[in-house]
């Protein structure tokens, strides 16, 4: 059975950090790439990263280069994404997702979570 589920949003102020987690299971080795994406209200989904399972390559939005983290844990089944130096327009509900590979486009990846909230404000 396939499950994705992310953990780890909440409520913090500008330059702060979160650790979101994305415990995801139960598909095929085919589906390699472990990709986050985030929506805000009125705006539509955007990836922000995305890492191979396989080789561990990462690929990251511009806007968040330098200031968020992409790892995984093969063995824990877990992705994370580290955010620093956060900013009120990364407030945004985050997602997981998983596809064949890391790609920009929403509608590559098959299997998503429900999503956590992050908010950044003072």
């Amino acid at each position: 059975q396939v499950q994705v589920v992310e953990s780890g949003g909440g409520l913090v102020q500008p330059g702060g950090s979160l650790r979101l987690s994305c415990a995801a299971s139960g598909f095929s080795l085919d589906y390699n790439g472990i990709g986050w994406f985030r929506q805000a209200p009125g705006k539509e989904r955007e990836a922000v990263a995305c890492i191979s399972r396989s080789d561990g390559r990462t690929y990251y939005r511009e806007s968040v280069k330098g200031r968020f983290t992409i790892s995984r844990d093969n063995a824990k089944h877990t992705v994370d994404l580290q955010l620093n130096s956060l900013e009120p327009e990364d407030t945004a509900v985050y997602y997981c997702a998983t596809g064949y590979g890391c790609h920009n486009d929403p509608a590559e990846y098959a299997y998503w979570g429900q999503g956590t909230q992050v908010t950044v404000s003072s």
